[in-house]
């Protein structure tokens, strides 16, 4: 009996003994598993569809400026002393809306025919959805004839019956600068001249443009108000959205109408006198040049609109491209008495803001390395997270400060990704991890945060004591 107690005794303590080294077994086993998934780990789990909304939206918010339409240089640079004659004018990067020169930019002043930009969008906009294409037919409501437009309007010459497309009357709103185009287009969209302002109001709204309201589409009234800032940052929109509608319209360098095709029946073309005013039938087919005087001027320029009225002055938004990098500019209030002093006016400011543009600043648009990245996490309950850009310009304005071109200066661009080895504990979703910079010469461009793609808790005691184990010091 003694005996058996005796060996019960030794089991029992035999059995406590063990305990301890079986979960000291245990736990060095759950580490070792663990070391080794580690070990084999090269990406974090992707983000469900919900999630990855959830995180751009919270991105948009967090980094609200980065996706404005036009914001300050990330760098500064000392303003340059350019001798530009329009009373207000602003210098834009198109690709990232960088502001690279302005003067008195958010002085108000009305558009004039720049106004017709905004309709152009607003056609645009319903040729996209499908609700109207170019080659569409459009009937002339008798307020859009050239006979009844307002005096000293410009015009493309439309008349009663004319059949006229969409695809034509664009070209002679953006050409010609046709009020009576204008107002064809509103009464074709929204059925008359009052709904279609409230469109391009809307408009206004949407794009968060405060300075910027009309009272009709053409451009005639100076009572329509912008600013050189808010439509740069609309003209900024127009091109990213529709872009073809450069070389479809805006760089096109004369246009000629009524033309044969466009007749009303019955109608026989050939010359008219137009000394007593406009017929409500014309028949005499007009060639007018594009009213941008820059466009065989300047290397690249393919738009955008020219502007003017007694109260506004000669306006003019200007684009060109070269090498892949595009500016925009808009003048507003220029000097003149007559139409060739303002022409001149608008040659000057648009070559000096060009020339500058152009001679100081390209983009750089190597961008590969801003992009998502795996990091590992230890004493957390997920083992692994991306770090994601908070935002991705589609370029870089890069100043010339190095080499002998600005060619070689885009060559000596450094692109350096900062990466913690791996993060340790609970993280928060949009959280800074990281960060990708951007350098030339001694001028750090960009500074593009790496954030959290997602919230992950802190891990429970036993996984963050086997992190202390293997978790690199």
């Amino acid at each position: 009996m003694k005996k058996l107690e005796h060996k019960q005794k030794i089991l029992t303590i035999s059995l406590f003994a063990g305990i301890p080294a079986l979960l000291l077994l245990s736990f060095f086993t759950f580490v070792g598993i663990r070391a080794y998934n580690f070990s084999k780990l090269y990406y974090a789990e992707p983000l469900s569809a919900e999630q990855q909304l959830n995180l751009n939206q919270e991105l948009h918010l967090k980094y609200a400026a980065q996706y404005e339409p036009l914001k300050p240089l990330p760098y500064t640079l000392a303003q340059p002393n350019l001798n530009i004659f329009a009373e207000s004018a602003i210098l834009i990067d198109v690709s990232n809306g960088n502001v690279i020169y302005e003067k008195n930019a958010d002085r108000v002043i009305p558009p004039a025919s720049m106004t017709k930009l905004f309709a152009m969008y607003i056609v645009d906009e319903e040729v996209s959805k499908g609700n109207l294409s170019y080659d569409q037919v459009i009937p002339l409501p008798e307020e859009s004839w050239a006979c009844n437009m307002p005096p000293h309007s410009s015009l493309m010459f439309l008349g009663e019956g004319q059949i006229v497309t969409l695809n034509e009357l664009l070209l002679g709103l953006s050409v010609a600068s046709g009020n009576d185009a204008a107002y064809a287009l509103a009464y074709t969209i929204s059925g008359s001249m009052e709904a279609f302002i409230e469109r391009m109001n809307k408009v206004c709204v949407d794009l968060g443009l405060t300075h910027t309201h009309f009272e009709e589409a053409s451009g005639y009234s100076e009572n329509n108000t912008t600013t050189a800032r808010e439509m740069a940052a609309f003209c900024r929109v127009y091109l990213s959205e529709h872009p073809e509608s450069l070389e479809k319209f805006h760089a096109v360098r004369e246009f000629t109408y009524p033309k044969k095709r466009n007749m009303a029946p019955g109608d026989t073309y050939g010359p008219q006198d137009f000394s007593n005013g406009f017929p409500r039938h014309i028949t005499m087919g007009i060639t007018q040049k594009n009213t941008n005087p820059l466009l065989d001027l300047i290397e690249g320029c393919d738009g955008l609109k020219t502007g003017y009225i007694d109260e506004s002055g000669y306006n003019l938004a200007l684009t060109a491209k070269r090498n892949g990098t595009r500016f925009l500019s808009v003048t507003l209030k220029g000097p003149g008495k007559t139409t060739k002093e303002g022409q001149q006016g608008r040659i000057h400011d648009g070559t000096e803001l060009m020339s500058f543009a152009f001679q100081s600043f390209a983009d750089f648009t190597r961008l590969d390395d801003v992009k998502s990245y795996f990091v590992k996490v230890y004493n957390a309950k997920e083992k692994a997270i991306n770090l994601v850009p908070a935002y991705i310009p589609e370029a870089v304005c890069v100043p010339f400060v190095s080499g002998n071109s600005i060619a070689e200066n885009l060559q000596n661009v450094i692109v350096d990704v900062e990466l913690p080895e791996y993060i340790d504990g609970e993280i928060t979703e949009t959280e800074e991890y990281g960060c990708i910079k951007i350098t030339v010469g001694n001028y750090l461009l960009e500074t593009i945060p790496l954030v959290a793609d997602r919230s992950i808790q802190k891990a429970g005691f036993i996984t963050r004591l086997a992190d202390r184990v293997i978790c690199p010091k």
